[in-house]
């Protein structure tokens, strides 16, 4: 059974397929973390110690040995004696902070729970999915939560959840409030998180966890671009393929906060949920508010079982609708080709030479709306310019059709220029703070989404261009971080935030609703937002505005660790390249882009004929190997932090067809032979690489590798496809 409940000893007790979580409620109605590792059939109290320590509180003078100061704990609160960092902290109406919840009920459902306004996990048909609903409670504050866990027992996911009820006549603030914690009573561990900034998203980074505590977070209204919200704690040895390793990802695309701490007696916490930064949330009587999810998965063996699960959870249980299984079309995007100087007359002859290459869809990106020649101007409006276009949207679009194109449409629709008719009438509609002066980042202002006026706005303009013109696919981009936060509808300032990234959802929604069949691709200048939160209304994320093939290598790296191929768009561009000035040979360009959704910036007028042949080519194979990158297991073969070159691997679900890539990053004189170790192959079985004919057995490609030809130059690449014989 996926969850249990053992009344005499008051256990619970969470099982998948790999793993069990277990915890108990004590004699003080509290509840206990007791283990969360490989899958036991045990019971796990015996790893608690009580013992009596100095400086620990205690509820009960005859059990000095028992204080929430060090035992592992499921949902720590401030003001109980527990001076490690909580996962919620209240403040009543007299200022006094402080609340002790003690457990009242629970209820063990089929089915997997859902968030009202939130993104969450999602059961189909056959997960075997179960929710299990916990009450704790306060009686001085006359306050509950209701604790969610989520079990999907075939994918080894459990996902937590919250909601928090006033039930009293007064006002409660809510200063803190995150989703889950993992308590550890022992081990040496390190912590694998995704810095970065714009243009170099998601860097691996690994480090081993001492005293004190280490936060990941992000301040930017935004996940970010800076840290990703996907945090992994691991045994200090554990590789790709062995060791514990326990990741939390956050299903929010706002500002959110990890902490991993080891305290005084080397225990540690691990905790995820939304960042206490701007954050005060005052809940009136009577009045609800729920808690973004957090997924959490465990392998027992490395990191590579990790990815594999988040990427099967992502794929089939958070990506949605009509595109979730769906191949994804082919894009050419004009903003690299033309950046602002598009026209009607480029944009027909782009169409042209794109069908003759294979392309399925023409992307107009920025620039197509009046007064749009420069960041300066015209956000908010959206207008199109018929001057530019030479014509109306409508019948652009229909131009672009007859030639065999589906278009897509770039748009902004968060953001506001101060030189905009919009920003003229309503300048309240913006994050700006009374007697301030504005602070701009790429010369725009946030609009207020928390502003139910703005939703409509938003949406009545969105509904107008996609009910005039046939457009089949919305690049969705979000250019600045959130810096001032003032809404002047808003009664508190506190929660704004959060009811934005609330009214950003809606607004998807509504739009999923009323166009069931419209591709959005998330952006925020690349991977500002990269989340699972956005991946729920948006089933691919341009995944950074960095187009060099050799540095989205280390972004597509750090990527892999929690998301899956099929969510992740990528494009060729042109050389040198536009963000650093690299060079880099087409092909290789073209086996780096193979990710996910495929695409290109750049004019295909100004290809020579050998590059046409060759993007011809590379769309040719990508539609024919589309199936296994999208939903195939994906393999990290290399670290490309440390070794002369990026390798990578996508197998078939059945293991019969494996497609192996590389890039070699550095040449040297007189170098060592490259060897790449394939894994997840079918052990007894014989593969046939399709490039040559040669076939290997598959126990020994897994344990000794396959040879690469002696590379002539830097970034040199290789893609090989074995089928099974």
């Amino acid at each position: 059974m996926p969850i249990t409940y053992d009344k005499k000893k008051k256990i619970f007790t969470l099982n998948t397929k790999n793993s069990t979580y277990q915890f108990m409620i004590d004699d003080y109605k509290n509840l206990l973390h007791l283990y969360y590792g490989r899958k036991s059939n045990g019971i796990m109290k015996n790893f608690l110690i009580e013992r009596a320590r100095s400086f620990s509180g205690v509820f009960d003078d005859e059990h000095e040995g028992h204080s929430l100061d060090y035992l592992p704990q499921e949902f720590p609160v401030q003001g109980t004696g527990d001076f490690r960092s909580p996962l919620l902290i209240v403040r009543d109406e007299n200022g006094t902070f402080g609340c002790n919840l003690t457990y009242i009920n629970h209820t063990i459902r089929d089915g997997k729970y859902r968030l009202n306004g939130l993104p969450a996990a999602y059961e189909n048909s056959g997960d075997d999915a179960k929710t299990l609903e916990i009450i704790l409670y306060n009686n001085r504050l006359d306050l509950s939560v209701k604790i969610l866990y989520g079990v999907l027992p075939e994918l080894d996911i459990i996902t937590r959840s919250a909601i928090i009820f006033n039930n009293s006549s007064r006002k409660i603030t809510i200063e803190k409030i995150q989703s889950a914690c993992l308590d550890f009573t022992h081990g040496k561990f390190d912590v694998i998180n995704f810095q970065g900034r714009h243009a170099m998203e998601r860097q691996f980074e690994r480090r081993e966890l001492l005293h004190g505590s280490t936060v990941i977070e992000s301040r930017r209204g935004m996940s970010s671009h800076q840290n990703n919200p996907l945090v992994i704690l691991s045994d200090h040895d554990a590789t790709e393929n062995s060791g514990r390793c326990w990741a939390m990802m956050f299903v929010y695309s706002g500002e959110f906060k990890a902490e991993i701490s080891r305290d005084q007696y080397d225990q540690t916490r691990f905790q995820m949920g939304l960042s206490d930064e701007k954050f005060s949330y005052v809940l009136d009587p009577d009045k609800k508010m729920t808690v973004p999810e957090v997924i959490m998965t465990f392998s027992a063996s490395g990191f590579e079982k990790i990815s594999h699960n988040l990427h099967d959870c992502i794929r089939k249980n958070i990506c949605r609708g009509f595109w979730r299984d769906r191949a994804r079309p082919v894009v050419l995007n004009s903003w690299e080709a033309f950046y602002f100087g598009i026209s009607g007359a480029k944009l027909l002859d782009m169409a042209k030479h794109a069908k003759n290459l294979g392309v399925d869809m023409l992307v107009i990106d920025d620039g197509w709306f009046l007064n749009r020649n420069d960041e300066l101007h015209a956000l908010g409006d959206w207008t199109p310019d018929e001057n530019k276009l030479g014509m109306n949207l409508e019948t652009l679009v229909k131009e672009i059709n007859a030639i065999g194109l589906d278009v897509g449409l770039w748009l902004e629709p968060e953001m506001v220029s101060e030189d905009s008719n919009l920003y003229r009438e309503h300048p309240d509609w913006a994050f700006v703070i009374p007697n301030e002066v504005p602070l701009k980042s790429r010369h725009q202002l946030v609009l207020d989404l928390s502003n139910r006026k703005v939703r409509k706005y938003i949406l009545d303009f969105i509904f107008e261009i996609l009910d005039s013109s046939n457009i089949k696919y919305l690049k969705w981009d979000y250019n600045r971080s959130i810096s001032e936060v003032y809404s002047h509808a808003a009664k508190n300032q506190g929660k704004v935030l959060y009811e934005y990234i609330l009214g950003l959802y809606e607004i998807l929604d509504k739009i999923n609703a009323k166009y069931p069949e419209i591709l959005i691709e998330g952006c925020s200048g690349g991977g500002g937002r990269f989340d699972a939160g956005m991946m729920y209304y948006t089933p691919q994320i341009w995944c950074s505005d960095n187009t060099d093939a050799i540095d989205r290598l280390y972004i597509q790296h750090g990527t892999s660790f929690g998301y899956p191929a099929s969510v992740t768009a990528a494009h060729v561009s042109v050389c040198p390249n536009h963000q650093n000035g690299r060079i880099t040979p087409l092909p290789t360009r073209g086996i780096v882009a193979m990710t996910g959704a495929f695409g290109y910036e750049l004019d295909p007028a100004k290809l020579s004929n050998d590059e046409q042949l060759e993007i011809q080519a590379q769309i040719s194979r990508y539609k024919s190997l589309r199936k296994i990158i999208t939903d195939g297991f994906y393999y990290r073969l290399s670290n490309p932090f440390s070794e002369n070159f990026c390798a990578w691997e996508y197998i078939s679900r059945d293991r019969r067809k494996f497609l192996l890539n590389v890039v070699i990053l550095r040449c040297h004189g007189n170098m060592p032979e490259f060897y790449v170790t394939p894994r997840g192959l079918k052990p007894g079985k014989f593969y046939r690489n399709v490039n040559d004919g040669e076939i290997y057995a598959s126990d020994a490609l897994m344990d000794s590798g396959f040879a690469l030809p002696m590379p002539k130059r830097d970034f040199e690449s290789y893609t090989y496809l074995f089928e099974i014989v």
